[in-house]
């Protein structure tokens, strides 16, 4: 597996990142356990979490995820792991449950670090924004949480790029710690919210990108047909976006680009969709969610795939729009 450094930090990750969202949810504690070691084995180093991942299913409280990931690294050299998590959520209740404020950053933190049985944090991010909490406040929380060895990096994610470069204006006139890392939203079916303004900002300030859902929840995978889009499976789906995919004509259409240039390599079309992305200098590592073994299994190989100039510029023309 390849690494490459967070951003214009020292920190190496490798250029596919383990999302955990699944753990506790759609994968039981065992599942996620053989799924950690199957990306161990190929590699993998840098696992993606938040404290609130579980909190929606119906009794959770959240931090399931975290807890998982904790059992299983206790088992492991903790050196050897980039653990990355997120805080920003609602996990406890009453007025500084949820937020971005000092009060809650410093608790979420202590609560993570004890799910996680860890001393530290690699790469903590905040989930999203917080318009009801100053920039400075926040960057100032966790500055003092890097201060006593909690936190080693500090991120951010879902932010557009005007808070994103006040955020590092902020800590420039300050001389408080940085956002390293943005991890946003982004894949063949959802390009424009990245590429307009967010990805020249990380390309010019050196900011390391970690992509959610680069496979759009699963559709660049191939499982969806045109003729399986009114299937009861889909329909059902818990995924809002599949079923805005799976009625979009455009998107089957990049979907067939993506299967004939799987076929032209041998591999499954997920590792085409994620080598595309690979192929942007600005990107550092897509998060890769899975339910099974054999989901993560077929993913991993995406990094050994170079598709040719031609390929990529058919994948961008016809993702054009999205």
């Amino acid at each position: 597996m390849q690494q490459t450094n967070l951003g214009r930090t020292g920190l190496k990750v490798s250029r596919l990142c383990l999302g955990a969202m699944t753990f506790g949810w759609s994968a039981d504690e065992i599942t996620s356990f053989d799924i950690m070691d199957a990306a161990a084995e190929a590699g993998i180093n840098f696992i993606d979490t938040a404290d609130i991942y579980s909190r929606w299913i119906p009794g959770n409280q959240g931090g399931e995820s975290e807890t998982i990931i904790g059992r299983w690294l206790k088992n492991r050299r903790r050196r050897e792991w980039v653990i990355a998590t997120k805080g920003r959520g609602q996990m406890w209740q009453g007025p500084t449950g949820e937020g971005l404020s000092r009060a809650h950053l410093i608790q979420a933190v202590e609560d993570s670090l004890r799910r996680l049985q860890t001393d530290y944090i690699d790469l903590y991010q905040v989930h999203w924004p917080d318009d009801s909490t100053p920039l400075e406040e926040t960057l100032y929380a966790l500055e003092a949480l890097v201060r006593a060895g909690k936190i080693r990096y500090i991120g951010s994610s879902n932010y557009p790029a005007w808070l994103l470069m006040k955020s590092l204006w902020v800590s420039d006139v300050h001389r408080l710690p940085r956002f390293e890392s943005l991890q946003p939203h982004y894949s063949l079916l959802h390009r424009a919210e990245f590429e307009a303004e967010l990805m020249p900002t990380c390309a010019d300030q050196r900011i390391g990108v970690i992509p959610y859902s680069p496979l759009a929840a699963g559709f660049l995978t191939g499982k969806y047909t045109r003729e399986s889009r009114a299937s009861e499976d889909t329909t059902r789906s818990t995924s809002g976006l599949i079923q805005q995919l799976t009625g979009d004509d455009r998107a089957f259409a990049v979907l067939d680009i993506v299967k004939e240039q799987a076929t032209a390599h041998s591999v499954p079309p997920a590792q085409i969709a994620l080598a595309w992305m690979l192929a942007n200098p600005v990107i550092t590592a897509p998060i890769i969610g899975a339910r099974t073994v054999a989901q993560l299994r077929e993913a991993i190989g995406a990094v050994d795939v170079r598709l040719s100039v031609d390929e990529l510029a058919q994948l961008n023309k016809t993702s054009e729009g999205f």
